[in-house]
């Protein structure tokens, strides 16, 4: 079976950048472009791992991580945030989140961060 990995990206550029990488390595990917569509696909499954824009048009990364890891459901799923604007260090103390990735980011960077989450 599949692993499967949620991308909650509105650039739609950088959403199938991502999607391309991910599906290259066999993954399942679900490119959601705002967190109305995010919340709509956690409700049809729990994915291996999430990967969270930080700034998106209907709220803000940072708020949806701790909603997750507030919630007995989804505390174990491991998320990896994103962003252009946020540094590591405020992300960390804010978020909970299990890694941080930079925008731009390093495509074999990115993809060896996700993958260890899949393992």
């Amino acid at each position: 079976m599949k692993k499967q990995v949620y991308v909650v990206e509105d650039n739609e550029d950088i959403g199938e950048l991502i999607g391309y990488i991910l599906n290259n390595e066999a993954y399942d990917v679900t490119i959601c472009p705002n967190v109305a569509a995010f919340h709509l696909a956690m409700q049809q499954a729990v994915p291996d791992v999430i990967v969270l824009d930080v700034m998106l048009p209907d709220g803000n990364g940072i708020e949806v991580c701790k909603e997750l890891k507030s919630s007995q459901k989804f505390t174990q799923v491991p998320v990896i945030i994103m962003s252009a604007n946020a540094d590591k260090k405020t992300v960390s103390k804010d978020a909970c989140a299990e890694d941080f990735i930079g925008k731009p980011f390093n495509i074999d960077d990115f993809q060896h961060r996700v993958e260890r989450y899949l393992e």
